[in-house]
Parts: structure tokens; sequence; C-alpha cells
């Protein structure tokens, strides 16, 4: 159990193991916070659904985590802000294939099963140099290809929410760079990068929650 609250040191801003080493890496993620609200005024608004209003909070759960994680960082902290995230990652793609794309809960599962097994494939065979030299991004790969993944998908059924997808793919990308590089500039900006991924995180679930407030509502035919 001690080892549980053995401190982590792993962010440039992160100079020593007290309570509050992490200001604007923490603070950074009330703007995540702030887009599961958002997410979920639109989806009342449109009368999307439960499931909808569930992954809405979902991002707020992700937000709290990453809070928690980033003021009080030990092991056992870690795992409030690698659950959320994973589990949604997982919800979201799953909401992606029978929403934005249409399709029975058979081909969803069917559809998930076979990325899954594709996106665990990939990251398994990457070389060890690559996760380190990215600052261990490469747990988020699933996420960057379930949303490319799922954002094709749902084209090829025309759906359009497969296009909030897509976009939701490059924004995520564009953070990857961020948070790649944080320990890279600590000498040169000892704040590091690691806030800008926390923006960027924002924005790009803000963006996910109004592809789902629009075209997440249950179908009338499913395939």
């Amino acid at each position: 159990m001690d080892e549980l609250l053995d401190p982590l040191d792993i962010y440039c801003e992160r100079m020593t193991a007290t309570l509050w080493a992490e200001p604007v890496n923490a603070l950074t993620n009330l703007l995540i916070v702030a887009a599961g609200l958002f997410g979920l005024a639109q989806v009342r608004a449109r009368k999307t659904g439960v499931f909808a209003e569930v992954l809405c909070w979902w991002v707020v759960a992700i937000g709290a985590g990453s809070f928690l994680f980033h003021t009080f960082a030990v092991k056992l902290t870690m795992w409030a802000d690698i659950v959320p995230i994973a589990s949604f990652t997982v919800a979201m793609a799953l909401f992606a294939l029978r929403r934005f794309a249409g399709l029975s809960w058979p081909r969803t599962i069917s559809y998930f099963v076979i990325y899954f097994v594709a996106i665990s494939i990939v990251t398994y065979m990457l070389p060890p140099s690559v996760h380190e030299a990215t600052n261990r991004t490469t747990i988020y790969l699933p996420a960057l290809g379930g949303f490319v993944f799922c954002g094709v998908v749902a084209l090829a059924h025309r759906g359009p929410g497969g296009w909030y997808a897509l976009a939701c793919a490059a924004i995520l990308l564009a953070g990857f760079f961020f948070r790649a590089i944080d320990q890279d500039v600590c000498d040169a900006f000892p704040l590091g990068t690691h806030f800008m991924w926390h923006v960027l995180i924002a924005v790009m679930l803000a963006v996910n929650l109004v592809g789902v407030a629009r075209h997440g509502a249950p179908r009338s035919r499913t395939l």
C-alpha cells in the first residue's frame, strides 16, 4: 500500500513532491470539466439521450481525475487519471459506431473488437525507443486511431458525425506534440508544455461532444 503513495515526478512543471507543485497543469484540467458541462448543455438542449449525457459526465470525470493526479501526484491518484480516459475511449468508440455510423449492436461490437485487436498489436509492436522518445504519449494511440477509425466508418455509412470524429483526431494529434516534448523543453522552458496538452484535450472533447449532441441521437434504422 505504501508504494501506491510514492510520489511521481514525470512532468516539467513539477519541481518538488509538494501538494501544489503543478498549479498550471492542475488548473488547466478545469477546461476539461468545462468542456463536459458545455457538452451536457448541448446534449440536453437537443435531447440527444441518456447515453450522450453519460458521455458528458464522463468528460467531467476525466478533468476531475487529472486535476487530482496533477495536484497529488502519486501512483494511486494516477489511476484516477488513467481509468476515466481509458473507459471513455471505449464508450465513445461504441457510441460513434452505434450512433454516428448507425450500426446494429452486433456489428458495433464486431467492428470494435476488430479495431481493438488491430491497434493493440500496432501499439505492442512499437519499439521501446518510440515510447520513450514520445514521453509515453503512445499510450493514447488507441484513442487517436479510434477517432480516425470510427470517423471513417461513420462517413462510409453517411453519418455526418464522422467529420467531428476526424476533427477530434486532428486536434488530438496536435496535443500529442505538446505532450511528447514536455520533458525535452524543461531547461529552456521550466513550465513545460503539458498544460497545452490539457488545453487541446479540452478543445477536442468540446468538439467531440458537440458532434455527439448534433448527430448522436438514436437512428430510426440501424444497419
